[in-house]
């Protein structure tokens, strides 16, 4: 069957594309709705067509399937030109969401309706890239500069009553969409109305410094992107240059940005955040456990957003203190942190009062007899947590998902404190973990199948990006993590300073840099997890001391005023000449002479001693896959989206490259700690990279 179809109701022709599961405009739509059009022109009888879509949407994008491959004729601007030149009404019936191509093709048509739940969206930014239909010149021309941009430039989703409000839908249909878009048809026809084509009209702007001033009011979210800033300068073209002109500036941008190392590592995130839920390996038989109640120990930073993750989703939670008053203190900082929502317009009041009612305070583990899922989130202390994970396995019922949120402990360890070992796995969020999208889910060794698919159906329903992976000190993220501050830490001794550390690693694309990131969660944290470890660091990790000289100066970081950096009452880092002093004290001390170090061997040393960690992690099976170690990357510690995380931008670099760097710092720092991973060298000396060895 054809996946677009022509057919007749009265005068009015419907052109129907049917194409699961998203009507993407694959090679084989764009020729049928080509196809349709033209036996719509050329049927005399026929005084206005309809475009109208199956299934559960209307066109929701392209088919990035194609992307980066020869474009199969005909492409999408010619189709969508060839309806905009059309000499009768097409109406573009709109359910579901009109997204990227879908809104072009939309925008293409004379009219548009859409029922009230649809949305519509140019979200291509996301890609890495921009519009390529006429996007950028139609929809400016259609609402204007200002509200084209807004669309653009955020490639968020807009729903269609708002975008009646701004023009991009003409009207609001209730019911029976495919019925309501032919009497509209019906109604053009009757009134002999001519089509009317978005492309004659003009892109009004508001003032003649406006795009300069857009750009201005974009430069700290969008640091670092290009697609953004190459958007504007299309829509520029629209208000300044006739459409066929704009089109083909369009047209240029666009081509190159496809090819573009930041659209390549986009579309790579894109692609790994949807296959990164799936879990190698599980047998098709394996189903989730069900989970419709939640108990949370511990009514802290990380209990407390824990328990918002879930209140969110509707689900009803009991949250576990020790006591009444730090069980208030819990509750008092939830209702805080949603009320703070509340009065930003982005919560309801009614949503909130919603949410806190699922919340059911408690200081007695019984109340958890009944619970399916319990995340464990106390003090980081292995004897804390088993005695809290025996108490678990005497009250909750068979079949409970038992989860610990540790960062770094034996999940292994934490399970043979139970007589459930197969119930037992970690469930790692991220601080705050209300706003973090990374769920990082730990398998023990004894963990039955249907618990981690649990975990990762949890994750998903509570609206983070879940990744699977097993245990070690640290798992996939602060494993890697503790390479990068091992070097940052020695990087100090011989000759840098925290401010220019933060400076190179801010500008490769972190939204902040490792010791402003350490003042951020508090000096004390890192403090109390190198004395956890201090028996396993070698010698020049022990007597590197510097954090431990400021956390007994009482400097902790944000909370105290000061730690690596001071800070005025709205929390403003400054660089203090207190802890220069205090290195260049320090490296005397040790007997080391202090150098330039520079800002590339700055980058090099923080990246590629986590890169080829994590080629450790891949050949243990820790990570099932190096798109695993990305996502906990882009997702739990900031790696730049547009270099598409450290394994893939280890491919972009060329691992040769790596090898021979990781050979050289292993002569000036020692073996000890630049010693090359087996799986990293073997794959740079066959020339291959981390996606290509399979």
């Amino acid at each position: 069957m054809s996946v677009v179809s022509f057919s007749k109701q009265g005068n009015i022709g419907l052109i129907s594309i049917d194409n699961p599961p998203v009507n993407a405009l694959s090679q084989a739509v764009r020729a049928g709705l080509r196809d349709a059009v033209a036996q719509g022109l050329a049927d005399e009888s026929v005084a206005a067509l309809v475009l109208w879509c199956e299934g559960r949407t209307f066109i929701a994008g392209a088919d990035i399937r194609e992307f980066g491959k020869p474009m199969q004729p005909p492409d999408l601007p010619a189709v969508t030109k060839s309806m905009e030149d059309a000499r009768k009404p097409i109406i573009a019936a709109i359910h579901g969401t009109a997204l990227g191509g879908g809104l072009e093709v939309a925008l293409a048509c004379h009219f548009r309706i859409a029922l009230p739940t649809a949305k519509v969206g140019l979200p291509e930014v996301k890609l890495g890239i921009i519009p390529g239909c006429g996007g950028t010149q139609r929809l400016p021309r259609l609402i204007g500069v200002k509200g084209a941009l807004d669309m653009i430039v955020s490639g968020e989703h807009v729903a269609a009553t708002k975008a009646h409000v701004l023009g991009v839908i003409d009207e609001i249909v209730e019911g029976d969409l495919k019925a309501q878009a032919i009497a509209y048809a019906q109604r053009l026809a009757a009134e002999r109305r001519a089509p009317r084509r978005v492309s004659e009209a003009r892109a009004k702007t508001e003032s003649p410094g406006f795009f300069d001033e857009y750009r201005k009011s974009i430069a700290k979210k969008s640091r670092g992107f290009l697609a953004p800033f190459r958007a504007i300068d299309a829509v520029q073209a629209a208000a300044e240059l006739p459409f066929d002109a704009g089109m083909k500036r369009e047209r240029e941008i666009f081509a190159e940005l496809v090819a573009s190392p930041q659209s390549k590592a986009q579309r790579h995130v894109f692609f790994a955040e949807r296959e990164v839920a799936k879990i190698p390996g599980l047998p098709p038989d394996v189903k989730p456990r069900d989970v419709k109640s939640v108990g949370i120990i511990g009514a802290g930073t990380m209990g407390g957003g824990i328990a918002m993750c879930f209140a969110n989703a509707g689900l009803p939670v009991k949250l576990l203190e020790m006591n009444r008053e730090n069980l208030e203190r819990g509750l008092n900082t939830i209702r805080k942190n949603y009320a703070n929502t509340v009065s930003k317009g982005s919560l309801k009041q009614e949503e909130m009062d919603q949410r806190m009612a699922l919340l059911a305070p408690t200081l007695s583990y019984d109340d958890f007899k009944d619970v399916d899922l319990v995340i464990e989130a106390a003090f980081e202390d292995m004897g804390i947590k088993k005695e809290i994970f025996a108490k678990l396995d005497a009250v909750c019922k068979p079949g409970a998902v038992l989860a610990s949120n540790t960062s770094y402990l034996d999940i292994n360890e934490i399970a043979a404190s139970t007589k459930r070992a197969g119930d037992v796995m970690g469930m790692h969020f991220f601080s705050p973990a209300n706003v973090m999208k990374l769920l990082e889910n730990v398998r023990g060794a004894k963990t039955a199948p249907d618990v981690y698919a649990t975990a990762m159906e949890v994750g998903k329903k509570i609206r983070k990006v879940p990744v699977l992976v097993g245990v070690c000190h640290g798992f996939v993220g602060n494993r890697m993590l503790a390479k990068r501050s091992r070097e940052c830490g020695f990087m100090l001794e011989e000759g840098a300073l925290p401010q220019q550390i933060d400076k190179v690693l801010y500008d490769f694309g972190f939204p902040m840099g490792p010791f402003a990131v350490s003042d951020l969660a508090g000096l004390d944290v890192g403090w109390r997890n190198r004395k956890s470890i201090f028996d396993k660091l070698s010698p020049r990790e022990q007597a590197n001391n510097i954090l431990d000289q400021i956390c007994d100066l009482g400097r902790y970081g944000q909370k105290t005023g000061a730690g690596f950096y001071k800070y005025d009452e709205k929390r403003n880092p400054t660089p203090d000449p207190l802890i220069e002093e205090l290195i260049i004290k320090h490296s005397r001390e040790r007997g080391i002479a202090r150098r330039r170090v520079g800002d590339q061997e700055i980058l090099e040393r923080a990246l590629y001693s986590m890169i080829n960690e994590g080629a450790r992690i891949l050949a243990e099976g820790i990570a099932a896959r190096p798109l695993d170690i990305d996502i906990v990357w882009i997702y739990g510690y900031g790696f730049p989206v547009y270099r598409g995380g450290p394994m893939f931008y280890a491919d972009q670099i060329g691992l040769k490259t790596i090898y021979e760097a990781i050979l050289k710092y292993q002569k000036q720092v020692g073996e000890e700690y630049w010693r090359p991973a087996p799986l990293l060298e073997k794959l740079a000396k066959q020339g291959k990279g981390f996606y290509s060895e399979a």
